[in-house]
């Protein structure tokens, strides 16, 4: 079928009342501004997110907001990884990587395995480059005994070999090819399916409400004003303690509640490139830039994903966009190991930067510990920033622990500590990928109004088990089987799905977040305005 028919069937979709798995925008504005809850978690990356999981599995009674989407700014302009961080190795830092390697470990296998998939590394050793193979082949072997050899064991390849796996893998002055094992995972999928947790633990969420002050008691934080930015309707919620989880914007958060508060952090951009492959490739590479730095080269969604930059950034986080000169320097950092019809221009479909959040002080942002920092202000508001993706769920654990210590009891008394919880609780949908996607293939079989293999791996790997959910409204509703545009996996029925069980209320909420349309360059004016369409239907 084609695009311009396909796009033709969506008025007509999706217009049956909604069986959503959570309440409206008016009915979720009224639970939050008639009750007093626990904990009320602002901003809704993953940080905020995990601890309201983590809060909520306590038994405490959370509320959640974000001023935009949920992962809407840093949290889904990461590089996708879930990695115990080699480079880590060079500073001596042996216990962060091992206990890094333990959260990745636990959230490919356990947690989440329906959402990541081990991506075997290349890191190729040319003349002259900053490292010698005799020292890579020991890093690598290293970082794979602090995994427990999980991933098999670190060690050299041919660069002969390596070219087999990686097609466009420059071997001119390659010397050898280190080989280690990681993680990937789509980030935005991998935050909506915590969203989904928390609330499946009791926690009530709301994206697109903005905090325009904060509630005081007796000069103590108990609360924030808000404003839907959806209908511009104003709000309030009240709570015993309230948690600043707001990334770049954190200060500004803290200057509500003490206009006097100093920065306690800085901000480092990074910046991506997607690019259409021009050949399959079975590694990802990860090539040494300088002493400090490496630049990825990974295939990712069906294209290849290129990064990151780390410079400092001191301008209006909302305002971070990538440059022509970020597009320059991820082009030329990848030229050292890849060949130049890969890094074409025209392949490039998409890019997008994010900041990261580092603990206030001086040096080059490359070398800052990626640390997580957690502070109390004048009005006992606590304030979380830094940290990574791999350790989102320990990093909610040492949130809880921290207002378990707080003096006076503010949560009261009758919540489990966060170290009596399940140690590996799985998220929603956990399910084994290739499982869910042969089960889709053998009852919903194509051609007619079957699936395809492609939409059937996208959907195993993007929901688990929660797929099958998609796949039915697909069945009661044809045209809902039908795909969003003829080059990518998505179908219809993921744009119902998102506005009634996943929180869209946006095109871009399901276009960069919560499907590969976006990230692909496929995301038209059409499909826009038809995706806008289905969901103005509620």
């Amino acid at each position: 079928m084609t695009s311009q028919s396909t796009l033709q069937s969506v008025p007509a979709l999706g217009t049956r009342p909604a069986s959503g798995f959570h309440p409206s925008r008016a009915e979720t504005r009224e639970r939050l501004s008639k009750a007093t809850y626990d904990l009320l978690v602002i901003g809704g990356g993953i940080l905020g997110i995990s601890t309201a999981w983590h809060a909520a599995q306590s038994g405490l009674r959370v509320a959640l907001v974000d001023a935009g989407d949920f992962a809407g700014a840093t949290s889904s302009a990461s590089s996708k990884l879930l990695h115990g961080g080699l480079r880590y190795l060079q500073t001596g830092a042996v216990k962060l990587v091992a206990e890094n390697h333990f959260e990745r470990r636990a959230v490919s296998r356990q947690v989440a395995p329906h959402l990541a998939n081990p991506l075997t590394f290349y890191l190729p050793v040319y003349k002259g480059g900053p490292h010698g193979a005799a020292k890579l082949g020991a890093g690598v072997f290293a970082y794979s005994a602090l995994s427990a050899f999980g991933d098999g064991v670190g060690h050299l390849l041919s660069p002969a070999k390596a070219a087999q796996d990686v097609p466009e893998l420059r071997t001119d002055n390659l010397k050898a090819v280190a080989v280690y094992g990681d993680d990937q995972m789509n980030d935005s999928r991998m935050a909506l399916m915590t969203v989904r947790a928390a609330v499946e633990s009791g926690a009530v969420v709301l994206n697109h409400a903005e905090v325009t002050g904060l509630r005081f008691t007796r000069g103590r934080v108990s609360g924030a004003e808000l404003r839907d930015r959806l209908d511009d309707s104003e709000f309030g919620v009240s709570a015993r303690l309230v948690l600043n989880a707001t990334g770049p914007w954190v200060d500004h958060l803290r200057r509500m509640e003490n206009a006097n508060a100093a920065p306690s952090i800085r901000l480092s951009k990074g910046a991506h490139l997607v690019l259409k492959r021009t050949a399959p490739w079975k590694a990802a590479l990860a090539t040494p830039i300088d002493k400090y730095r490496i630049t990825f080269a990974l295939p990712w969604e069906d294209m290849l994903l290129l990064g990151t930059t780390d410079e400092a950034y001191e301008g209006d986080p909302a305002d971070v966009a990538v440059t022509e000169k970020d597009i320059a320097q991820i082009l030329d950092e990848a030229a050292f190991s890849i060949r130049d019809q890969q890094l074409s221009r025209d392949l490039i479909t998409y890019s997008f930067a994010g900041l990261r959040v580092l603990p206030g002080g001086p040096g080059d942002t490359s070398k800052a510990r990626r640390e997580t920092v957690v502070t109390e202000g004048a009005g006992g508001m606590l304030s979380v920033a830094g940290g990574k993706w791999t350790t989102f769920r320990h990093i909610g654990r040492t949130v809880m622990k921290q207002l378990e210590s707080l003096p006076g009891r503010p949560l009261g008394e009758d919540f489990e500590p966060v170290s009596e919880l399940p140690k590996k609780l799985p998220l929603p949908g956990v399910a084994n990928p290739r499982a869910v996607a042969h089960r889709l293939l053998v009852d919903h079989p194509a051609p007619g109004p079957g699936m395809a293999p492609d939409t059937a791996r996208h959907l195993a790997t993007h929901y688990g088990s929660l797929a099958f959910d998609i796949a039915r409204l697909a069945n009661d509703d044809p045209d809902l089987a039908e795909r969003v545009h003829p080059d990518a996996p998505e179908i219809w029925a993921q744009v119902v799905y998102a506005r009634d069980n996943e929180w869209a209320e946006t095109a871009d909420d399901v276009l960069r977040r919560r499907t590969t349309l976006t990230i692909r360059g496929l995301a038209t004016d059409e499909v826009r305005g038809k995706v806008q369409d289905l969901l103005d239907k509620k």
